[in-house]
């Protein structure tokens, strides 16, 4: 069927109007980082970021507001709260029930009964409502461009290297909003939307390939398996890569903070390095068995189509070690123990697997897996 030259004008626009709305809760984001939060010392202690994700005691010399106070005193429906050391995870995981970013006092994250929240969290303020809210509306013209731009050329939308990464950047900001969500992890915003905008911005500038048919190779039912899954865990290991470089950073201000150097202004606005180096952690744990189904499906749809499950091309070849790398890292973390930069530096490491895996070879090396579509 010939493409529909009015939908794909319609996505390329939708995907442009995306570009522009992230942008603006990029810098609704920074707003954020920069001015809100900050409204006197009586609020300091309530708007702790690592409070509501980890159940971490407040900073030495920080007084505990009267609602941290009750919450370490006394447990959830009256049983006796239990003291939690600093930086400790009461429950084992990041944040508990409707407890999140900046949650109210500085024990209402771990006071009450096996840990949970007694308090309700701090409301968002205006910078992080107005990024929220134009993010969701980015989301939305993100997702239409996407499928118009299917509708456009009767078929899936990711056959070529324009609409994988779009599709991978629209699966980043759905990570995101599903972490801001469940752990109030606002922070996020404006580290995941610079990658986002800048793959969008290349996608409207060096990637752009206009709207057609597939290639013979991928008319298959396994490019909505196989590829789909490799979308979604990229854009999950592109937020977990955002925040281990967000715990570098931190973890580096933490150092010169204790050798009497004073943190960056940002930096005070970030939870504590270990806040960060778990919830990276656990985003490579939720994506890893999605990228091991990506391999596998995409091992099957070769068999069908040239007739070998494996081959040693050069895709295949990176998606492997790019599996390797990221379960050297959990299996680093989980026998060895490792724990803060080491582990960070393997992540990282697999992380740029996956990039490579992504534009490297997509661009500069010849395989049966050269679909970028750009010329």
């Amino acid at each position: 069927m010939p493409v529909n030259i009015g939908m794909a004008r319609l996505s390329d626009h939708l995907l442009l109007l995306t570009v522009v709305i992230y942008s603006l809760a990029m810098l609704a984001y920074a707003g954020e980082l920069a001015y809100g939060r900050r409204r006197g010392k009586a609020t300091a202690a309530r708007q702790e970021p690592e409070l509501a994700l980890a159940g971490a005691a407040p900073p030495v010399g920080a007084a505990p507001s009267a609602a941290g106070s009750a919450a370490l005193s006394s447990g959830h429906g009256g049983q006796a709260g239990r003291a939690v050391p600093a930086g400790a995870d009461p429950a084992g995981r990041i944040g508990q029930g409707g407890a999140g970013f900046g949650a109210a006092g500085s024990g209402a994250a771990y006071g009450g009964a096996g840990g949970m929240a007694t308090q309700p969290a701090v409301a968002a303020g205006p910078w992080v409502r107005a990024a929220l809210a134009l993010t969701v509306i980015g989301l939305a013209a993100h997702i239409a461009g996407i499928v118009t731009r299917g509708l456009a050329a009767h078929r899936i939308p990711w056959g070529n290297m324009y609409e994988f990464v779009t599709a991978i950047t629209c699966g980043a900001v759905i990570v995101f909003l599903a972490l801001a969500v469940r752990y109030r992890a606002y922070f996020l915003g404006l580290f995941v939307m610079i990658p986002v905008v800048l793959g969008l911005g290349l996608c409207a500038t060096v990637l752009y390939t206009a709207a057609g048919p597939l290639m013979p190779a991928l008319h298959s039912y396994w490019i909505a398996i196989h590829v789909t899954a490799a979308i979604i865990s990229s854009g999950i290991f592109i937020v977990a890569a955002t925040t281990t470089v967000m715990y570098l950073a931190a973890e580096r201000s933490a150092a010169r903070a204790a050798a009497g150097a004073p943190a960056a202004g940002i930096m005070r606005r970030l939870p504590k390095p270990q806040v960060l180096d778990r919830l990276a952690y656990r985003t490579v744990v939720f994506g890893f068995p999605i990228w091991t189904f990506a391999v596998i499906a995409g091992a099957i749809w070769a068999d069908q189509a040239w007739g070998r499950y494996w081959g040693w091309d050069p895709k295949e070849t990176w998606a492997f070690i790019t599996w390797v790398a990221y379960a050297c890292f959990l299996h680093a973390r989980a026998t060895a123990g490792w724990r803060g930069r080491k582990a960070a530096v393997i992540q990282l490491v697999a992380f740029g697997c996956l990039m490579f895996n992504l534009v490297g070879v997509n661009l500069w090396i010849t395989g049966l897996h050269s679909y970028a579509g750009i010329s």
